[in-house]
């Protein structure tokens, strides 16, 4: 409850019978909660269209809700189809964004695209660092934004050393979705010879790109940290966060090893301010 209302407390007069379309994603559990908490915290009104992907524990934590406190009876509703609404906050891939920018663009609106994680390693981690960032990559088997999906390494540095480092998550093949994209992606790479390292569990492969297939983390070495930091700044509208022991100057939230996927109330998705939007359309 403190942190609740620490977190409301520069919009004191936030509170309004508008009614805000939710369209959430479905790439991890409970994905779209952070926006219906401000939402209905604020004393909007909310119309939820959930994804397939996440139907039941949304719809079920949605329901729960109303039985705590049964104020919250009329204030929101799942849809299937979303209409009637007086501003939007709505999340998806790049291609379904460019639908959400052409059916509501003439609304006040908060638009998602992709984004993906980084970690940057300075090569002095310990084992036990490393087995720190094991979450930031494995949580939710890499599929949330804050999932790290590429790592930036030391020119030289010894793949071993992060291999053993996450040598405790070797369960996540178990998962048989997993495992399945372990060894298609695997069989890719040796079919068409590609370069990448291999610990039975994870393949690296050295990529430009940010956002690596499931089971793969991509990587690029560097010499200098401020090649990085420069590369990060080109690259901050398709970065969530930054994951690292190291100080950096980076536009991108930085979080140390293990706590990406954990955010504070105040972290917010893409770094724009959802109260912020709400208080100014209420």
């Amino acid at each position: 409850i403190e942190k609740l209302n620490h977190w409301l407390a520069p919009y004191p007069d936030l509170n309004s019978t508008r009614i805000v379309g939710l369209i959430l994603a479905g790439n991890i559990p409970l994905v779209g909660f952070h926006d219906m908490l401000s939402v209905l915290i604020s004393g909007f009104r909310a119309k939820i269209k959930v994804s397939s992907d996440d139907a039941g524990l949304t719809s079920y934590v949605l329901r729960l809700l109303k039985q705590i406190d049964p104020s919250f009876t009329d204030a929101f509703e799942i849809v299937d189809k979303l209409k009637d609404f007086d501003l939007v906050i709505a999340t998806g891939s790049n291609n379904s964004s460019r639908y959400f920018d052409y059916y509501f663009g003439t609304k006040p609106h908060i638009i998602r695209r992709n984004r993906n994680s980084v970690a940057i390693i300075g090569g002095q981690e310990s084992p036990d660092q490393l087995e720190s960032l094991g979450p930031d990559i494995f949580d939710y088997f890499g599929l949330g934004c804050r999932s790290v999906s590429k790592l930036f390494i030391p020119k030289d540095y010894p793949i071993a050393h992060f291999f053993e480092g996450i040598a405790a998550f070797n369960n996540v093949t178990e998962h048989f979705k997993y495992n399945n994209n372990y060894d298609y992606n695997k069989s890719i790479y040796l079919i068409n010879g590609d370069k990448h390292f291999d610990n039975g569990f994870l393949l690296l492969k050295e990529d430009e790109r940010t956002a690596s297939p499931l089971a793969v983390v991509y990587y690029e070495t560097y010499e200098t940290l401020a090649e990085v930091e420069n590369k990060l700044q080109l690259a901050q509208e398709n970065i969530q966060c930054v994951v690292s022991e190291i100080a950096l100057n980076v536009p991108s939230p930085v979080f140390r090893f293990g706590e990406s996927q954990c955010p504070a109330l105040d972290d917010f998705a893409d770094g724009v301010n959802t109260l912020d939007f709400l208080f100014a359309n209420q």
